[in-house]
């Protein structure tokens, strides 16, 4: 199953020369594109999964493949990046922990250089030049700050420039919080985008919002537009439609980037979309007349490139493959890679404790299987894992096969006095089974399942979303083999 494909009929839509939402099926927020000649390259908030900030590579905007994974070292969550090239370099600029930091890069493809702290407070970093090269990045407070010309350094002081578009108080909206910066220029006018109105709280929160000037640093006047895209109801299929990058394709047609949650399955976490913009006679942009979000949408121009990433790993590679990230921290010294999988060392003395490796589901309903194999005294587990203080899913020791439910874990079958294992979960809808196996032939199911449409920022805050992972636990270590993930119709 591919990560960016969710389903067979929307592969068949591509075929025929239409796509349809999402084209990053799962948790992809706050996306920043990019257009480089004939290749787009895109780049979502990672938060703390690591290694984090993975670029992806497409040739229509529609398929997309992994490229690199742009930042190894722990620095925090990592939110709302801006992938920027100028002067024949890349450069992503994001904040964690209550700082922003920049990396850069000679080649798309890395080496990508360590975090550099920028030692400036805000969120939202957006990158832009004026017609002179000189560099500066503006934040979600509406204020701008002057950059060096290698733009590693910050030069200047914050100047505040842009108050927003004003929310009828009659709306239903999380807050203002005026978020997501991105400038850019056509013909005679800078164009500033941003999003509004919480990115999350009620479905029709979040909101795309326009403004234009002559000079990248303002003033700046509100596009009669606004709001350029947001969710007017409940009953939409996508919820909280915002943070937005616009960019033109090699037609010189013009596309949004944005993201939103899917009703009915919050607990996926922001989804990245594409829909088509049109220019006025009078200088503004606009959503393309007669296109719904959930529509069956004329693909761009561009060839098909197949995307090799499928959830599925055996683990016999000898590094670890692009759809995984470890919560908190990369810690290359916890893991071996073989032939015969790869052994994870125990960590902490529960699951929230043991920095799982993690992977992003991209179906309502699956099943996910790994064989497992524990030394010492280890346990391991195969979760639903939302934060360090939720998650639920099977695990066992040597003694006994555990249920994990909301974090309550208690032996649901004693005595089994197995190290070798085979552990599965099947997700259906919002309910999951759980199951193990002693020869991966025949499954036994515990009695225990859990339902988890709860397990969402709404209800728990974070941001997070349910993804897939593998534990190691306490002391000792965990070999984990052949993870199969399959779509459940």
């Amino acid at each position: 199953m591919s990560l960016t494909i969710n389903a067979q009929e929307q592969k068949q839509n591509v075929k025929d020369g239409f796509y349809q939402n999402p084209i990053f099926a799962g948790d992809y927020p706050d996306p920043s594109i990019i257009r480089d000649g004939e290749d787009y390259y895109i780049v979502h908030s990672s938060f703390n999964y690591y290694p984090g900030l993975l670029i992806w590579t497409s040739k229509d905007l529609i398929n997309w493949k992994p490229v690199t994974h742009a930042l190894k070292k722990s620095v925090g969550s990592v939110w709302a990046p801006d992938l920027v090239k100028l002067n024949n370099k890349f450069y992503i600029y994001f904040p964690a922990n209550e700082t922003n930091y920049v990396v850069w890069a000679d080649s798309i493809n890395g080496p990508w250089s360590d975090p550099i702290d920028l030692k400036i407070g805000n969120i939202d970093p957006g990158h832009f030049t004026d017609e002179k090269g000189n560099r500066y990045l503006y934040f979600s407070n509406g204020s701008y700050v002057p950059l060096s010309k290698d733009g590693l350094v910050i030069s200047g002081e914050s100047k505040h420039v842009y108050d927003g578009w004003k929310i009828p108080s009659e709306w239903s909206i999380e807050c203002f919080c005026m978020e997501g910066p991105k400038v850019f220029k056509r013909g005679d006018y800078y164009y500033l985008t941003t999003a509004e109105g919480g990115t999350a709280g009620p479905a029709t929160s979040h909101m795309v919002i326009s403004a234009r000037s002559k000079s990248p640093l303002g003033p700046w006047e509100n596009s009669p537009n606004n709001p350029i895209i947001r969710t007017n109801s409940a009953s939409e299929k996508w919820w909280s439609k915002g943070h937005a990058t616009l960019i033109d394709d090699v037609k010189g047609n013009w596309w949004m980037v944005f993201h939103g949650y899917e009703n009915g399955y919050y607990n996926m976490g922001r989804q990245t979309l594409l829909q088509p913009v049109e220019w006025t006679k009078d200088g503004w942009y606009k959503m393309k007349d007669g296109i719904k979000t959930e529509d069956k949408i004329k693909k761009p121009t561009g060839q098909n490139i197949n995307s090799n990433v499928i959830l599925s790993d055996a683990f016999t590679g000898a590094k670890l493959n692009p759809q995984w990230q470890f919560f908190d921290e990369y810690d290359t010294q916890r893991v071996t890679f073989s032939p015969n999988g790869i052994k994870i060392k125990g960590k902490g003395t529960g699951i929230g404790q043991s920095s799982p490796l993690l992977c992003t589901p991209s179906d309502h309903s699956y099943t996910a299987g790994v064989e497992v194999e524990i030394e010492g005294n280890a346990s391991a587990g195969l979760v639903l894992f939302y934060d360090p203080k939720i998650f639920t899913g099977i695990a066992f020791d040597k003694e006994n096969i555990m249920a994990i439910l909301r974090v309550w874990q208690f032996p649901t079958i004693k005595g089994v006095n197995k190290t070798h294992l085979f552990l599965r979960l099947e997700k259906k809808e919002q309910t999951v089974n759980m199951f193990y196996s002693i020869d991966g032939k025949n499954w036994l199911k515990i009695e225990n399942s859990a339902e988890v449409s709860s397990f969402n920022h709404n209800a728990l805050s974070g941001f997070m979303s349910l993804r897939l992972g593998l534990a190691s636990i306490g002391e000792g270590s965990v070999t984990f083999r052949n993870f199969v993930y399959s779509v459940v119709k």
